[in-house]
């Protein structure tokens, strides 16, 4: 068991769009990335959590309207929606997913 510091981890990330693995729980993984520009489109065949760790970022849905979420807010796409994440200035995601899951354009 080993305790983790996701503000320190944050603080070395310098590459937007390349998630750190920080902890694997049952049959999910946490993730941490720092977003900054606009990610591609696409979609998973599992559902996908973001809690906002610290900044703003919106998820683009298609079809719906964008959802914009800001420090200690939480969201979860469904499997299969098409979405990508848009941070205007650098932020910060804790995502929560299976370890296996891939992106699908």
């Amino acid at each position: 068991m080993t305790v983790v510091s996701v503000t320190d981890i944050a603080a070395g990330l310098t590459d937007a769009w390349r998630p750190v693995d920080l902890a694997i729980a049952n049959d999910a993984i946490v993730r941490l990335a720092r977003l900054e520009g606009a990610y591609d489109w696409h979609h998973h065949e599992e559902d996908e959590l973001f809690l906002c760790w610290d900044g703003a970022f919106r998820i683009e849905l298609e079809g719906s309207a964008p959802i914009s979420l800001e420090r200690g807010d939480m969201f979860v796409v469904r499997a299969g929606v098409e979405h990508r994440p848009v941070a205007d200035a650098p932020a910060y995601t804790l995502v929560i997913e299976k370890p296996e899951t891939e992106q699908r354009s």
